[in-house]
């Protein structure tokens, strides 16, 4: 990189580059066959574990780890790749396993019931992973597994796009520009999420190590990005990123529909951990009020509060979300049409959701934040 470019620049693109040659790191450069396993969740019974398998090129080259020549061939080799379709993956945990077979972009799915159940003792599980291609040659790979631990009392499901960050997050490098080419102040998350968000992992013990499930419109190719966007901004990393996969391809340039995808997987979530209510979070933007209404009124009595991010101010919008707010309020449940992260904390609080000192936390933090110079 020329030796003009400020050096905190430098540091930051040296780290976006890293960043983005990171998945190709596992193969130590000589190609062939991967697999990468997203975090898996589930409950003692079952377990469900997405990742993909990939056909990557050689490194070519014996260029030492960490310089920036094997970073870009690394970046290169990324964009190269391609999934392995129709070749049978197998999940082994707990003494029992899964096969199933990879779609046509190399994608697998795996539902796993545990019997005997898991432990109880501990809350992440680590799967071995196989994959055994045409030539009888086996793979090998792990998954990391979340379970929730017995004291969890609650669930947290939350957009990511304009609830915890601001827009941007289906829009790659519009992502990539402010995760990384902006200064620490002008900051990608919204001032108090992180906070709160530690704040309702907690509980109001500060006991309760709670599941924090996020749900995005963004492609799977955006999970080490979204990872550390959660690392930077000291967010809670939930156990799971459920993202879909936009199938772009010359045949067809346009991301394929996600047709009632949030729906679909809260709805999923509710099923999986049926013993325990939820906590859903969303914003105004989009139709996450009037999706979380119908749920309400679908499973009476499973929703504990809805918080809505206002993000676009327009006096239509909040009426109509009022009177989406007192439909739900006939059924027992909060929807909060909140102008910031305090607004959610000041009623998760009144509600025994978080902590005094959870409180505390998200006011200071959002006064800190909102101080910074734009």
């Amino acid at each position: 990189m020329p030796r003009h470019v400020p050096s905190p620049l430098r540091k930051t693109a040296r780290r976006l580059l890293h960043l983005l040659a990171k998945p190709m790191k596992s193969d130590r450069g000589r190609g062939g066959v991967v697999v990468h396993a997203y975090r898996g969740y589930g409950s003692a019974k079952e377990v469900f574990v997405m990742g993909r398998v990939f056909r990557q090129p050689s490194l070519g080259l014996p260029l030492r780890e960490g310089t920036l020549l094997r970073d870009v061939i690394d970046i290169m080799r990324r964009l190269f790749r391609w999934g392995v379709k129709h070749v049978e993956v197998t999940l082994y945990l707990n003494g029992r396993q899964k096969t199933v077979t990879t779609d046509r972009d190399g994608y697998f799915d795996v539902h796993l019931i545990t019997q005997p159940q898991l432990p109880t003792d501990r809350s992440w599980h680590r799967g071995e992973l196989s994959v055994t291609m045409p030539s009888q040659r086996t793979v090998s790979s792990t998954a990391e597994i979340y379970v929730p631990p017995a004291a969890v009392d609650l669930a947290v499901i939350s957009d990511i796009d304009d609830t915890v960050m601001y827009t941007g997050v289906a829009n790659k490098l519009k992502m990539m520009y402010r995760l990384f080419f902006k200064k620490a102040y002008q900051r990608t998350a919204f001032p108090g999420v992180a906070a709160f968000y530690q704040a309702l992992f907690a509980g109001p013990d500060g006991q309760r190590w709670r599941p924090m499930l996020y749900v995005s419109r963004g492609p799977w190719s955006i999970y080490e990005v979204l990872e550390e966007f959660f690392q930077r901004n000291g967010i809670p990393v939930g156990p799971i990123l459920f993202l879909r996969e936009w199938g772009l391809t010359l045949q067809r340039p346009l991301p394929r529909r996600a047709t009632e995808h949030k729906a679909r997987l809260i709805e999923q979530m509710l099923g999986l951990y049926n013993d325990l209510p939820f906590v859903l979070i969303g914003d105004s933007g989009q139709h996450d009020p009037e999706t979380y209404a119908r749920i309400v009124h679908a499973y009476p009595g499973r929703i504990r509060a809805i918080y809505i991010r206002n993000v676009n101010h327009d006096a239509s919008r909040d009426d109509a979300i009022a009177r989406l707010a007192k439909e739900v309020a006939e059924t027992g449940c909060d929807l909060v049409l909140a102008s910031d992260s305090v607004h959610m904390a000041e009623h998760a609080r009144a509600h025994g959701l978080i902590s005094a000192a959870g409180l505390e936390a998200v006011k200071r933090e959002t006064q800190r934040e909102n101080q910074l110079p734009p």
